[in-house]
């Protein structure tokens, strides 16, 4: 494993290039107009970075941001980046009431927030520096970075343990929890995903991901800082405004949302994809008749990767290599990872089902103010403990099987809900699945099918049901199959199968 000292960081990367090369282009819009170079990215970085010591912000408070995508509020990041500040973005999804419950547990000194959620909140903590911003980038925030001093009196933080980011993560299972992340992981995961991805000062990636989530604060905007390329900006994801810019590009990263909504442009062939050398996907697992379909159509096979919130990227399919459809590939370098039993912690052998570990500079210090759950979760040798279920195959390719929480027990037999959606997806007519467990008076657990069917198809129970008769064990066989228009997800494309459950709690039951 590389040493701590053997990642650039991303501030002293900044710093290097906008010295070396401070023409060189950073951010564009979709109108291709240059919207910040190397030298400005740095001059701007570090006055921000002078206007939070200006206003009392120390190294190590949080500082909270609940705004729209723009600019500034990716420079926000990268000025608490600078100054050593503790970088805390919020989901524009979440409720009043979550917003107000994540302040007063991380306690920032400073919230940068748009001026149409702060008429949401009430109560806010006494003391809270407020300033808003704007999704046009207009805001009390910029009207004080105008009159910000002169930003060489703030020398860069460095020190690769201090903590540079917190993320809270879902709260299906209680209250959700802050991943606090150092600066340490986020330059060893950016500096290995270049050298994994190939990426060169000479990349362009289209950034139409959110960034309040690790995807695409970090991974898209790091490793594209860390190897010196550009970065096509814009405000959300649109199919046809993204498939008009990739000659444009070289490479997308992306949720496996944007690949099935480019599979509905007519247009998408060889010839539109040819500029882009690398689709990427990741945050929610990528159906495999995607992934053929969209290889099928543009001869590109789209690179999956396994990561998470107190982690970042832990696998990725080669580069150079095949791309199995269905697997998240192999440990990224620096990056150990076990399959373990979920109740005895021992070693699985090849090909058995258990609880994905993984140790590496990459991980998180911590949970924020939670010591036990941070022991409960990291082992003594250093693994992290996923909370996902996976297997290891013949080809050592990692397959991820589904959450821990996700696994059924039916019965007093294990059932894995994503081999019951791998089956059920093959079927004629499916479009997707989600496998739940709900309660049983007799079994236990119940498995549930709930099931989006392809436009214009007819289909009932019986004929699901009959379908998985000669696939599956009798036990692993839904109980109940249900229909619905669409699966709920949360902002990244991840089905929310805690919603299912809940929603399906009371199936069984007298």
């Amino acid at each position: 494993m590389a040493r701590m000292t053997d990642y650039p960081d991303i501030i002293a990367t900044i710093c290097r290039i906008a010295d070396a090369d401070p023409a060189r282009p950073f951010l564009r819009n979709s109108a291709g107009e240059l919207l910040l170079d190397y030298g400005r990215l740095r001059h701007e970085t570090a006055r921000i970075a002078g206007l939070l010591a200006q206003l009392g912000v120390r190294p190590g408070d949080r500082v909270t941001a609940q705004v729209e995508k723009s600019v500034p509020a990716l420079l926000l990041y990268l000025g608490c980046h600078w100054h050593g500040a503790v970088y805390m973005p919020l989901n524009g999804g979440y409720t009043a009431a979550e917003v107000a419950w994540f302040i007063a547990d991380a306690e920032p000194s400073l919230l940068v927030i748009d001026p149409a959620w702060l008429a949401k909140l009430a109560d806010l903590p006494a003391g809270l520096r407020i300033e808003t911003l704007d999704g046009d980038g207009t805001g009390s925030w910029i009207d004080l970075l105008a009159t910000a001093g002169d930003p060489e009196l703030i020398p860069p933080a460095h020190d690769p343990e201090a903590p540079a980011a917190m993320l809270y993560t879902s709260g299906t299972t209680g209250k959700p929890k802050g991943a606090v992340i150092p600066r340490r992981a986020l330059s060893s995961n950016a500096a290995i995903l270049v050298d994994a991805w190939h990426f060169t000062r000479y990349d362009v990636l289209i950034h139409a991901l959110p960034i309040f989530h690790v995807h695409g604060l970090f991974i898209a905007t790091n490793t594209l800082i860390c190897a010196g390329g550009s970065l096509i900006f814009l405000p959300r994801f649109d199919a046809a405004q993204v498939h008009a810019l990739f000659p444009q590009a070289t490479a997308l990263m992306g949720v496996p949302t944007f690949y099935t909504r480019l599979l509905t442009l007519r247009e998408l062939n060889r010839k539109s994809t040819g500029h882009i050398r690398l689709f990427i996907s990741g945050s929610a697992p990528l159906l495999a008749e995607t992934h053929r379909d969209f290889e099928e159509r543009t001869g590109h096979a789209i690179l999956e990767r396994y990561g998470m919130t107190e982690t970042q990227m832990n696998t990725s399919n080669p580069y150079d290599g095949e791309r199995v459809a269905g697997t998240v590939g192999f440990p990224l370098p620096g990056v150990d990872l076990r399959i373990t039993d979920p109740a005895t912690g021992k070693d699985n052998a090849h090909g058995e089902i258990g609880m994905i570990e993984v140790r590496g500079p990459n991980l998180f210090s911590g949970y924020w103010r939670n010591p036990q759950k941070t022991a409960e979760d990291m082992r003594a040798d250093g693994f992290f403990i996923t909370g996902d279920l996976g297997l290891i195959d013949e080809a050592g390719y990692v397959r991820i099987i589904g959450r821990g929480k996700d696994l059924i027990i039916s019965g007093g037999l294990n059932v894995y809900p994503k081999e019951i959606e791998s089956e059920i997806d093959d079927l004629p007519g499916v479009n997707e699945s989600a496998v739940i467990g709900v309660p049983h008076p007799d079994l236990g657990e119940a498995v549930v099918a709930v099931i989006v069917p392809q436009a214009g198809a007819t289909l009932d129970e019986t004929a699901i049901v009959a379908g998985l008769k000669d696939r599956l064990a009798r036990f692993k066989q839904p109980k109940s199959v249900r229909f619905v228009p669409e699966l709920p997800r949360n902002t990244m494309g991840k089905v929310q199968k805690n919603a299912l459950r809940e929603e399906y709690k009371g199936l069984f039951q007298p």
